[in-house]
């Protein structure tokens, strides 16, 4: 079934859940988890802020988000692999999936919002579109559905 399972996260609540689907896949298949954070430094960039010391408490809530991955999945005795990665958030997961031979990716249909979202679109549209390997997506609970 899967043996490498991606799950990129922001620490937002559609991530936690798509962190939970993956950990439930991984406990039935006998599969790894990758959890994967990244450090969007274009945001950075655009704000004009002082990049250094933002970068630096990115990585550090990245560690943060990666390291509660790996504490969520110790109940059920999943592994998990952690990586803090930078670059253009699509990118670094296609690039990250590729690199640990993921055939799964798990990712949450919304992640940050406000400027976030309108600097960077829809990451997990971006990977859809781009993705060599199937990618399932999780509507969070508290996603409004939109009606046509």
């Amino acid at each position: 079934m899967y043996d490498r399972i991606l799950v990129p996260l922001d620490g937002s609540a559609p991530a936690d859940e798509a962190l939970d689907r993956a950990i439930d896949l991984a406990a039935t298949a006998d599969a790894t988890v990758y959890a994967l954070y990244v450090v969007d430094e274009r945001v950075l960039h655009a704000t004009q802020l002082d990049a250094g010391g933002l970068v630096r408490a990115y990585e550090e809530e990245g560690e943060r988000i990666v390291s509660e991955a790996v504490e969520a999945a110790e109940p059920v005795g999943v592994e998990v692999v952690t990586a803090v990665e930078h670059g253009s958030p699509h990118r670094a997961i296609l690039r990250y999936a590729e690199e640990v031979d993921a055939d799964l990716i798990v990712m949450g249909t919304h992640g940050r919002r406000g400027i976030e979202r309108y600097l960077l679109g829809s990451v997990t549209e971006r990977v859809l579109r781009m993705a060599d390997v199937p990618v399932l997506t999780i509507r969070s609970e508290d996603s409004p559905v939109e009606e046509e």
